[in-house]
């Protein structure tokens, strides 16, 4: 009984991709499948927890910007206009208009890169 209560806990400790990654292996070592049988809903004890589902790694992020102090205004807009590729009028309508999205659908590095770029010039960019 000790060894099933050790499981237990260790199994409250796991992280939602952990879990996925355990039912994955227990699947394929045992020949099992955690899916529900196709025939309907499957009645589940009082307590019991559903499988973990396998959660989607997010591949595309967008590089915000959020805050513009007035003293680095300029600078902040020669940073925007390398990166984004845009005209003087519109780099510094879209700095105007923060917070505004620098770029969308990059890679998290591509974000992370103009997140460094933007601060060390003192503006403020999240990564969502």
């Amino acid at each position: 009984m000790a060894a099933v209560e050790e499981i237990i806990d260790k199994l409250k400790g796991l992280t939602l991709l952990e879990a996925a990654d355990l039912v994955k292996q227990i699947e394929e070592t045992f020949g099992v499948s955690a899916a529900a049988p196709a025939g309907g809903m499957m009645m589940m004890a009082p307590g019991a927890a559903a499988p973990a589902e396998e959660v989607e790694e997010q591949t595309e992020f967008s590089a915000v910007l959020d805050d513009v102090p007035a003293d680095k205004k300029i600078a902040i807009l020669k940073v925007v206009r390398t990166i984004t590729g845009l005209g003087l009028k519109e780099a510094k309508d879209l700095v105007e208009a923060a917070p505004k999205a620098l770029k969308e659908g990059v890679a998290k590095a591509e974000a992370e890169d103009i997140k460094k770029q933007i601060e060390d010039v003192g503006g403020k960019v999240s990564v969502k």
